[in-house]
């Protein structure tokens, strides 16, 4: 069983008593999208976090406003504002990271793959200039459909001849956290200390939660297993009907979005032990891109962990995603290549 890695929050002391030379150091994130319900207020976490020398705020429009507002913060890292493709230039070069949360959000009866028309497009777009302007950068996939979009870039960045798949993640994150959350108010347990690993992909039956592999180790009933595994796949759609068309899970996919950033950063930095599950270029499945638990390193993607052993429960939710989570990543190849 892997630990996986959490965000801590870096204290206002910390943030604001870095040296200069500390700071030249340490990269440059751009947030894609950066306006948006999830871009701003994961935008907002990376301006708090200590790590990040340069953020790069870029959307088609109102970023200026949103890089003035982040700009008051008394932490360290500079704020930039761009809309505009004409812009992606310079918000893009020097970047390490780039967080791609851009695209239009999920509303009450909507499934992700309705979301597949606009958002490919979007992601297409953007993931063509990374791969142009930052070809080395460790690239978060956000947007969704995410089984869909991680091989969209993936296919963008092999047609561009600068493919590496180290660098290109989709950020499953969201579906950890809920998990560690909803599993530590079943049980009872320290929520800070629980690790639930979520393979497969990052839609409804594509989620596969590793209710055995649970840390601490816990046990669950017949009818628990029942019903908290359909809750973790279906938990954005709680969010949809919650907020009644006001939008989608936003401030906890921020959260998330933060926090697998973070693990990047502190990865890149030299941290040793640093492990996210992400959707990744991967031979484990039948599925040419699957979510694991991955170790990161400097360079991105150091290894991928696998899942270990699965109860009969898991592997019977494992079969149904495989053909699913399939059927979607081939949409987002033919998306590229049919245009």
């Amino acid at each position: 069983m892997y630990a996986i890695t959490r965000m801590t929050a870096p204290t206002r002391n910390v943030a604001r008593t870095l040296s200069t030379t500390a700071v030249q150091r340490w990269p440059k994130v751009a947030v894609l999208g950066a306006s948006g319900g999830i871009g701003q207020p994961m935008s907002l976490l990376l301006k708090n976090n200590p790590a990040v020398a340069k953020l790069a705020l870029y959307d088609i429009a109102h970023t200026p406003g949103v890089a003035a507002d982040l700009s008051h913060i008394e932490t360290h890292a500079s704020v930039s504002g761009y809309i505009g493709e004409e812009q992606l230039a310079e918000c893009l070069d020097g970047c390490k990271v780039v967080m791609i949360p851009a695209g239009v959000p999920r509303k009450p009866g909507m499934s992700r793959d309705d979301l597949f028309n606009t958002n490919a497009s979007i992601v297409q777009a953007l993931a063509e200039a990374c791969a142009k302007y930052c070809p080395t950068a460790v690239v978060g996939i956000i947007a969704n459909p995410v089984n869909s979009t991680v091989p969209i870039a993936a296919e963008v960045f092999k047609k561009a001849g600068v493919y590496d798949p180290t660098k290109i993640f989709g950020v499953t994150t969201l579906d950890i956290v809920r998990a560690n959350t909803f599993v530590a108010q079943l049980k009872g347990l320290d929520v800070a200390q629980t690790n639930v690993p979520v393979i497969g992909g990052h839609s409804g039956i594509t989620i596969v939660p590793l209710l055995s592999q649970v840390s601490p180790q816990v046990r669950f009933t017949e009818q628990e297993l029942k019903d908290l595994t359909p809750r973790i796949q279906e938990a954005g759609t709680e969010v949809v009907k919650a907020k009644a068309g006001a939008g989608s899970a936003t401030l906890s996919m921020a959260y998330a979005g933060a926090r697998f950033a973070n693990s990047v950063l502190e990865a890149m930095a030299g941290k040793q032990g640093v492990i996210e599950c992400s959707m990744v270029e991967s031979t484990i499945t039948d599925a040419p891109y699957f979510s694991t638990p991955v170790l990161l390193g400097k360079n991105g993607l150091e290894k991928n962990l696998g899942y270990g052993k699965l109860s009969a429960f898991e592997q019977t939710l494992l079969d149904a995603a495989i053909p699913e989570l399939i059927n979607n990543i081939n949409k987002g190849i033919d998306f590229v290549h049919k245009k």
